[in-house]
């Protein structure tokens, strides 16, 4: 399994980027595809998450802001951010969880289910 991040960067206070993760060697039942971040000296937080079923959950802090969504003909899962804060400077991991449950660990935004892991990339938003 791979996921390989791209789209990071930097930019201002109010600005927006697009995330990707292209993501092979998955199988096509793998239930919950998600974004985490760690900010510097910080534990690493859940941001979104869709499961097989298409429901999506965020974090408080980046609801309305943040979309997250995925073309599975291109097996490649997508994080819109806008009305970037500098608080959301992180670096923006990739994560599968390949066998999952509804109201598990997808749904809480958990880093313990998921299996496999990107490099990461980093985002910084200045003032």
């Amino acid at each position: 399994v791979r996921l390989v991040e791209s789209g990071g960067g930097s930019v201002q206070r109010g600005g927006s980027l697009r995330l990707s993760c292209a993501a092979s060697g998955l199988r096509d039942s793998t239930y919950c595809m998600a974004w985490f971040r760690q900010a510097p000296g910080k534990e690493r937080e859940g941001v979104a998450a869709i499961d097989i079923d298409g429901t999506t959950n965020y974090a408080d802090s980046v609801k309305g802001r943040f979309t997250i969504s995925q073309d599975n003909a291109k097996n490649t899962l997508y994080l819109q951010m806008n009305s970037l804060k500098p608080e959301d400077t992180a670096t923006y991991y990739c994560a599968a969880e390949e066998e999952g449950y509804s109201g598990g660990y997808c749904s809480k935004l958990s880093s313990v289910g998921m299996d496999h892991w990107g490099k990461g990339i980093l985002v910084t938003i200045s003032s």
